[in-house]
């Protein structure tokens, strides 16, 4: 065997065979479901992630992703979650796939991701907190089935918020997850794919933090797309701006909020708010964030 291969009990139980021949189980999902409470911040890499004070709202959980666990690395933090469903990015920032993991409490990863990340850090997959990362109707050793297909099966599913036209594949594959036992929405963009996992864990307000959306002013650790290049410019109309759109219009509520905090975002301040740090603490108020219980994480 010369890659990772996902394996599938009858049971259902997942787990990861490596080149090797050793098992790795992975953890199941569920039962992270609605185990937080309270807010939630979500750091991305874009260049205003330097504009946050990381260490003022230390007590409240993160959610780190691709490389903006440098951030955590440098202020000697550690994120609730690290999220990476770039094989390109587990290519060529394989040491951060590695840090993110070892410094977060839970970490998940695609497939892929987890094939790339073997072949330079093979030590990072033997952390019992590794989840996998499946995309909507795109999960390991099931059948695809077409995206109108799909979303006309799932259109009275509670799980799952999507668009369907009987006119455009792409307007199917718009959606948003509120189960990510059963996948989440890659929107080409890892920030939407934590906001879907901050749904899931049960935050009811989620701050952005880094979602700048501009390929211009690249990434915080790599201004110039030298690392990994840039799709945002490709992605953003198409793919990224209506899954933001059908996000505000379907799912945000009095009881599930998104908030942003890039003032230079490309998301429009009427989809997801745009909001200064003075705003946050009167945001947050006197509601405690209430992360992992400790027989739902790792052992303490």
């Amino acid at each position: 065997m010369s890659a990772v291969a996902l394996e599938i009990a009858s049971t259902g139980a997942r787990g990861l065979r490596l080149p090797d021949g050793q098992y790795r189980p992975l953890p199941s999902w569920e039962p992270l479901r609605n185990s937080c409470s309270g807010p939630v911040f979500i750091i991305a890499s874009g260049p205003s992630v330097a504009e946050f004070p990381l260490q003022r709202y230390a007590g409240v959980p993160m959610i780190a992703m691709n490389g903006s666990i440098a951030c955590f690395e440098t202020a000697g933090l550690s994120p609730l979650f690290y999220l990476c469903d770039d094989a390109g990015v587990a290519e060529k920032k394989s040491a951060a796939l590695a840090t993110g993991i070892r410094l977060s409490r839970w970490s998940a990863l695609s497939l892929e991701s987890m094939q790339r990340l073997y072949r330079k850090e093979p030590q990072a997959l033997e952390a019992e907190s590794l989840l996998l990362m499946e995309r909507v109707n795109r999960w390991v050793g099931v059948p695809q089935r077409s995206d109108r297909a799909f979303a006309w099966s799932v259109r009275r599913d509670p799980d799952f918020v999507m668009r369907w036209s009987l006119l455009s594949q792409t307007a199917n594959r718009i959606g948003f997850s509120r189960n990510y036992a059963r996948g989440y929405f890659n929107a080409r963009t890892i920030a939407y794919a934590a906001i879907q996992l901050a749904y899931f864990l049960g935050f009811d307000k989620v701050f952005l933090v880094g979602v700048d959306m501009n390929s211009s002013l690249g990434q915080f650790y790599d201004p110039v797309g030298t690392q990994v290049k840039s799709r945002l410019d490709s992605d953003f109309g198409g793919h990224i701006l209506p899954h933001f759109d059908i996000l505000a219009r379907r799912v945000i509520d009095s009881e599930f909020q998104v908030f942003n905090l890039s003032r230079d975002s490309r998301l429009p301040g009427e989809m997801i708010p745009k909001i200064g740090l003075a705003q946050i603490d009167g945001l947050i108020g006197s509601a405690a964030s209430q992360p992992l219980a400790p027989e739902v994480g790792k052992s303490v």
